[in-house]
């Protein structure tokens, strides 16, 4: 693997439900903190789903964070506070106990869950706090158990040179989020693509130089941005500067606002950069990387 280290730090906004332990939600994906509001309960809603608030003439989801992670309810249901969270192209509050403080905590330090805990947990990454390990939220998995978005792409309008294009393109997917990677294998392979998927930057590297000599090598790299160990930027830049993999393809896939994102995408040498989570452009973002990759033509970040 590349030597290259992750030097921007991750800010967290620490928080607790009803047991008092701390947890963790990355300040990117945090809109505002709002005093928990008057709720209207829906009919045949979900039972995570407390009901809708009315936050600036808008309605607002309000998830009840503790039951959807497999926790006791809050004690008290008009208590605590809702984080507001904007990811994924949607809005929601979390409904929690309190909010403690913001943390800066350098990407590097911030490690994967414990092995046996991936499959089912609803973490993406821990970090150590004033010596107390906090589990870091995946607020994908938490939405996606609720409002599960179609993952499969349509790819009957494509012609049939596009459509062996994509069949030439071997991704590599890079996601800490097991619902993200499930939602891209999904898609990509509906468009005839061979994927491979990992949860982190350095599983990445181990499987770039597994297939690097053999007719499985890897073309194309979709990577989430924010990631324990090393984020996509610095992933991105240790690629750029890697003598095997400089020209490989890259789209930053992100749960956030990719418009808010792109000049950094582009610093740091990713052709393209696209919001979670939309099949029909997630199928227009890997036409133009098949085309780049195998007609040479030219593409970047905006």
């Amino acid at each position: 693997m590349n030597n290259a280290s992750a030097t921007d730090a991750l800010s967290l906004l620490l928080f607790t439900l009803r047991s008092g332990k701390q947890m963790a939600i990355n300040l990117l994906k945090v809109s505002e903190i709002i005093p928990t509001p008057s709720l209207t309960r829906l009919p045949e809603s979900h039972p995570h789903v407390r009901g809708v608030a009315t936050l600036r003439g808008q309605p607002l989801s309000v998830i009840d964070l503790s039951l959807a992670i497999g926790m006791a309810p809050l004690q008290d249901p008009k208590g605590g506070c809702l984080i507001v969270t904007e990811i994924s192209r949607s809005k929601q509050g979390l409904h929690v106990q309190a909010v403690v403080k913001i943390v800066h905590i350098q990407t590097s330090k911030i490690l994967p869950p414990p092995y046996g805990a991936r499959a089912n947990s609803f973490i993406t990454g821990t970090a150590e706090v004033d010596g107390e390990l906090i589990q870091i939220l995946d607020v994908e998995k938490v939405i996606h158990n609720i409002a599960p978005v179609p993952g499969e792409a349509d790819i009957s309008h494509l012609d049939d040179q596009d459509a062996q294009l994509l069949t030439e393109t071997r991704a590599l997917i890079v996601d800490d989020s097991q619902v993200a990677i499930h939602m891209s294998v999904s898609a990509l392979t509906k468009m005839g693509i061979t994927c491979h998927a990992v949860r982190s930057a350095r599983e990445a590297f181990e499987k770039l130089d597994s297939l690097k000599d053999s007719y499985e090598a890897i073309n194309c790299v979709v990577s989430d941005i924010e990631m324990p160990e090393m984020d996509g930027y610095s992933f991105t830049q240790a690629l750029r500067k890697h003598p095997d993999y400089a020209s490989i393809y890259v789209l930053l896939h992100t749960s956030l606002d990719s418009t808010i994102s792109t000049d950094k995408a582009k610093a740091a040498g990713a052709n393209d950069i696209l919001t979670k989570f939309s099949p029909p452009e997630m199928t227009k973002c890997m036409l133009r990387a098949a085309r780049v990759i195998h007609l040479g033509e030219d593409a970047s970040v905006a």
